[in-house]
């Protein structure tokens, strides 16, 4: 019996410099499962075609003319069913990205990353999860947090919602910190489904969509240093 492949993942490109997207594109006509249905200039015109269109993952630029990324994710998110969003970003210069994952998206690309990892991080996000890169994750959020909201707006380490438990706590703590669901297992001893299970708890209890977020959250609650 023949096995029936998955669909292609369908992508939207997003960046107002025509050699970014160039070069994108060649990439993606040479990957298999991967389909670009769109693409766009500015953040008001990715909005207006993702509505259209319909894709799995937007990859986003983040400074543009007209509306920039932030603003353009924010909308979208604010849509139930849309399409997951990957920023596209400097990471030497762009101050933005702790405002862009606020704001809903999905992780992160830096625009001087390898091919194969950018196709990675495409199939990842369409796969349903989050893109954590633990060497620049950590880095972009500890640089980012303490200035994303006033200190009245931060929560913290006292305050945690009633009902996450030590151990989600010490997990929390672990996903801030960029561990993956197996390194949490081995950290503190425990099955893969285990460390899975409280994750999945965390994301309900937290009102959060996905790991990226979690990890914003351990920050807020200054769970990492």
């Amino acid at each position: 019996m023949q096995l029936q492949q998955s669909p292609p993942v369908r992508l939207v490109l997003v960046d107002d410099q025509p050699l970014i997207l160039a070069g994108l594109r060649v990439l993606i006509a040479d990957t298999p499962g991967i389909e670009l249905v769109g693409e766009a200039g500015n953040g008001r015109h990715a909005v207006q075609l993702v509505r259209s269109v319909r894709p799995d993952v937007v990859v986003m630029d983040i400074r543009m003319p007209d509306m920039d990324g932030i603003e353009a994710t924010r909308q979208l998110m604010a849509e139930p069913g849309t399409a997951r969003v990957l920023i596209l970003t400097t990471f030497d210069e762009d101050e933005y990205v702790y405002a862009a994952l606020r704001a809903g998206a999905s992780g992160f690309l830096v625009k001087d990353m390898a091919l194969e990892d950018i196709v990675q991080a495409i199939r990842v996000v369409a796969a349903g999860d989050a893109l954590i890169a633990p060497s620049v994750t950590r880095r972009l959020i500890a640089a980012f947090a303490a200035p994303a909201a006033s200190p009245q707006a931060q929560p913290d380490r006292g305050r945690l919602p009633d009902g996450v438990t030590p151990r989600e706590t010490e997990v929390l703590t672990l996903v801030g910190r960029g561990m993956s669901n197996q390194e949490i297992a081995a950290h503190l001893t425990i099955s893969v489904a285990t460390a899975k299970a409280h994750v999945a708890r965390l994301l309900t209890k937290l009102n959060t969509r996905d790991r990226v977020q979690l990890v914003i959250r351990a920050y807020e609650y200054q769970l990492v240093p």
